[in-house]
């Protein structure tokens, strides 16, 4: 067998390449793209003896997507992706000067995957289709996570300088677009003391607001309140700052509204959609954001267990001496846990036996995020079941554990 360590850059690979004994064959420098793919392959060739399969060779990288791994999965290599922190860990092992090199840490991911693969996970063999549902998943995410980052320096912005302008767009919500482009119309607390009514009411139809007309005149009230006047020049600073932050808002709110779409798309094509959205709490967003990221490799997860555990969900043990301890994980998959809360925190209308269980964990005098955890967790372990059985969702068969009172 051969095993790589392979530590990327943008535009280039530091590969190692050694036999089981851990003797070096090769260390070299590899271009990104078809070249660089294409020279790997030769090595493999030079230093595999006859025809080696592609299960003979293995492939440690830091990463777990992209054109590289990609090809290198498609040849049928064993690819396992390494979390930094992991390999970092692993080097302080050949010392603690904390000095580090690309050729170093291609010799350390070679290392690590011939010493401890068995305690490292290969990257799951997902469809196409899954893989697709992850990227848009994910980027409709990380543009909802960027607006909620540039709402929060508006608002910081307004308070400053306009804090009337904070009350006025509060019923519309201060990341809606109709909020927005009032601000942009007038930015500043004189500017917008002088909208009127129909100048609002404008916006307000534009965006098919309910009882505008009341809506208007509350806004208008609010605007022209009384404040504490900036000389100004700084005044119209911070106008600039808010036109620049409600314009960037404007675009997000659009470019998500258009991701969103595309999320359902992919997702809805899915051959698992239908299982999670039989799911309580899961609707098109939230199931493709739990799919993205457990993948759809039906080899994955060997048990209802190793899922929980990957979600982050189930409680770790620290044990020492006497001392015994149970803790909730938060070394996690930040995008998955948080899919999941969603989902336990919808379920609780949704499912009277995900309510029953969770009001058992609080009459454990369970605090509130603890409880919604648990409740999580017994909900990914009946998705395992679902999905592993290929059958859709059941109130009954889901709680009858817990549908008796003396249940554990």
């Amino acid at each position: 067998m051969l095993f790589i360590g392979d530590d990327w850059a943008e535009d280039h690979h530091d590969v190692e390449v050694q036999d089981e004994t851990g003797r070096k064959l090769t260390a070299t420098r590899l271009p990104e793209g078809v070249e660089g793919i294409a020279r790997l392959h030769e090595l493999v060739a030079k230093h595999g003896g006859d025809n080696p399969g592609p299960g003979e060779v293995v492939v440690s990288i830091e990463t777990d997507r992209g054109p590289w791994v990609q090809a290198l999965l498609a040849t049928g290599y064993q690819v396992y992706a390494v979390n930094p922190k992991q390999a970092a860990r692993f080097k302080e092992r050949y010392g603690t000067s904390g000095a580090k090199s690309d050729k170093g840490d291609a010799h350390a991911l070679a290392d690590m995957v011939r010493i401890d693969r068995d305690q490292l996970r290969p990257i799951a063999g997902d469809t196409e289709q899954a893989q697709a549902v992850k990227v848009v998943a994910r980027a409709h995410q990380s543009l909802i996570w960027e607006r909620t980052r540039t709402f929060q320096r508006l608002r910081s912005t307004l308070r400053e300088y306009f804090p009337a302008a904070l009350t006025a767009y509060a019923d519309l919500s201060l990341t809606s677009t109709d909020a927005m482009e009032l601000l942009v119309k007038a930015p500043a607390p004189e500017a917008a003391a002088q909208l009127t009514r129909t100048q609002i009411t404008a916006v307000l139809a534009q965006h098919r607001r309910r009882n505008r007309t009341a809506k208007a005149a509350t806004i208008q009230a609010a605007l022209r309140e009384r404040h504490l006047p900036l000389p100004e020049p700084v005044t119209a600073a911070y106008a600039a700052t808010v036109t620049a932050h409600a314009r960037l808002l404007i675009a997000l709110n659009e470019q998500i509204a258009v991701l969103e779409g595309q999320v359902k798309a992919h997702f809805l094509a899915h051959p698992d959609a239908e299982i999670y959205l039989s799911m309580p709490g899961i609707g098109a967003i939230a199931g493709a954001r739990v799919l993205a990221e457990f993948g759809d490799d039906p080899t994955r997860y060997a048990s209802a267990k190793a899922r929980k555990n990957y979600a982050g969900t189930s409680p770790i043990t620290r044990a020492s001496g006497k001392s015994r301890s149970v803790q909730a994980r938060y070394v996690r998959n930040n995008r998955l846990a948080d899919a999941l809360q969603t989902q336990a925190f919808s379920a609780l209308n949704a499912s009277s036996g995900a309510r029953r269980y969770y009001d058992k964990q609080r009459a454990r005098d369970v605090d509130y995020n603890p409880a919604l955890r648990q409740l999580g967790n017994r909900l990914v372990g009946i998705l395992h079941g679902c999905l592993k059985t290929r059958t859709l969702y059941d109130e009954a068969t889901a709680w009858s554990h817990h549908a008796h009172p003396h249940a554990a």
